[in-house]
């Protein structure tokens, strides 16, 4: 919080048809100049507090020492929570293929705003999700960084796109597929880089490959899908008219 300093007003000039009366020891003396920097004493003790409880908060953040697990926690996601939401400011205002997305999905005549994507805590294996009545929900705890996070939202918003314009049926495994499909080899999930972070490399089809094996996974989260099995058996029925519709970029993005 700034600082505000009052001033005081000047002192009347006295009148040069008479002079004040000489100081005895009696009278009072004059008031000591301010301090240096302005402020007395007093009013420095608030901001030394206030800074000092500021440095022991973050010294608790970092340590854990004198902070309950749930206290310890509600900061962590305090933390998490502001630096996500401004990420997606950030990315809203100046990320190519958010934009993209977003003009897009005007155009499709299902408008994306700010407010319908959402930041907060998930599981330690999710980084976003899609709900037709919800919206994007980023996962604020699971990005490592601020292109990981654009990748995700353009990610989810591919899954936008696709119930808008494809009015796509999530309980049909073969529909949810599909999206899963076009969202993993648009959304950048498998660039080479982040292949190669999650320890999956090859010279040879790595894209495909990489795209079958995350919108597996997808699926196979899917309430309606009763094993692994039926997942790759979805995934691989639609693979090659889904991996090559890449609608509305023009190639993978």
């Amino acid at each position: 919080m700034a600082s505000t300093t009052q001033t005081q007003e000047a002192p009347l000039q006295p009148s040069t048809a008479s002079q004040p009366p000489k100081p005895t020891e009696s009278s009072p003396t004059a008031a000591a100049p301010p301090q240096a920097g302005g402020g007395n004493a007093s009013e420095k003790e608030p901001k030394e507090q206030k800074a000092f409880e500021r440095w022991t908060r973050t010294l608790s953040l970092i340590t854990g020492v004198g902070l309950s697990q749930e206290e310890f926690q509600a900061e962590i996601d305090k933390i998490d929570r502001k630096k996500c939401e401004l990420r997606k400011e950030q990315l809203i205002k100046t990320s190519p293929g958010v934009r993209f997305m977003m003009n897009n999905l005007v155009k499709s005549g299902c408008p994306l705003t700010k407010n319908m994507v959402e930041c907060g805590p998930c599981d330690n294996t999710k980084a976003g999700g899609f709900s037709k009545d919800h919206g994007i929900l980023l996962c604020q705890n699971g990005f490592f960084s601020k292109k990981h996070q654009e990748h995700t939202m353009i990610h989810e918003m591919i899954h936008m796109y696709d119930h808008c314009v494809f009015n796509v049926d999530w309980d049909n495994l073969r529909h949810h597929a599909c999206s899963e499909i076009r969202a993993a080899a648009l959304g950048g999930d498998c660039n080479w880089s982040r292949e190669v972070r999650r320890g999956f490399y090859t010279f040879t089809k790595q894209h495909q490959e990489c795209v079958k094996r995350r919108a597996t996974l997808s699926v196979q989260g899917n309430p309606k899908c009763p094993s692994r099995d039926a997942a790759e058996k979805a995934v691989n029925a639609v693979f090659e008219s889904c991996y090559n519709d890449t609608r509305p970029f023009d190639e993978f993005y």
